[in-house]
């Protein structure tokens, strides 16, 4: 599985996708089905926001996001990042 993702976040396992106006065509809204299928058989959230809720409503777009990653957070214990050492 291959795909490319507007953010990803891969310790929380979270995908973000913006979509524009060539997702309501309907050969790519099939495909961007398939995706966001195959990615949440991967154990990833996937979030949906349109190009306009992120130039219009960046707020609440924002506060979607962080609502996602603090259930991630609550529900997932993560290992803390790995650290370079300088000894």
């Amino acid at each position: 599985m291959n795909y490319i993702a507007d953010f990803m976040c891969k310790e929380l396992k979270l995908v973000i996708e913006v979509d524009g106006s060539t997702h309501h065509w309907e050969e790519t809204a099939i495909k961007d089905l398939k995706k966001e299928k195959d990615l949440r058989d991967a154990g990833f959230k996937v979030l949906r926001f349109t190009n306009e809720e992120v130039l219009r409503h960046i707020e609440g777009v924002r506060e979607s996001i962080a609502l996602s990653v603090q259930k991630i957070e609550q529900s997932t214990p993560l290992l803390p990042r790995q650290r370079g050492t300088t000894e």
